[in-house]
């Protein structure tokens, strides 16, 4: 069953480069009292998300930590060395790029699709949500294929 707003964010363990290499962070930890903009994408380095929709929450970062976000994370189901190399390709220093390797938020959320059939696996889908203190406030869901609600502009409405 797919979240919707109003749900908490489930317990999972999703992996960022430290400065010492890969690092554990658990959802408690980064949404526990913050205000938290979260968006997924299928894949790192592919099309869609390096030409639209990761650029987007890079150059609007300033503004939607002025309308109240304490961070801006970028999830995808790849591991930490692609997304740490991914988020240095496009300048994403204002984001937390997040590797949720085995897909288990995706899972948890309900937001999964299968690519296995064109040799991708499970992926997420793409979305991007507004979370509160661990409480959905915003889910906006693309369908797969498409980059049409969850975009850094959308969120700037919403937050």
């Amino acid at each position: 069953m797919t979240v919707k707003a109003g749900d908490r964010i489930p317990d999972a363990t999703l992996y960022v480069m430290g400065p010492e290499g890969p690092q554990a962070v658990t959802t408690k930890e980064l949404f526990g009292g913050k205000k938290v903009v979260l968006f997924a994408v299928p894949g790192a380095f592919t099309p869609t998300c390096s030409a639209a929709h990761l650029p987007g929450f890079v150059v609007n970062a300033d503004k939607i930590k002025a309308k109240g976000a304490d961070t801006i994370a970028c999830v995808a189901v790849n591991d930490v060395f692609v997304m740490d190399a991914w988020g240095k390709a496009h300048n994403a220093d204002a984001l937390v790029m997040l590797a949720d390797g085995s897909a288990d938020l995706a899972k948890a959320l309900g937001l999964t699709f299968d690519l296995t059939a064109r040799g991708l696996g499970v992926r997420s889908h793409r979305y991007a949500m507004i979370v509160d203190d661990g409480v959905i406030q915003t889910l906006l869901v693309d369908e797969p294929g498409k980059f049409e609600v969850s975009g850094a502009a959308e969120i700037l409405k919403r937050l």
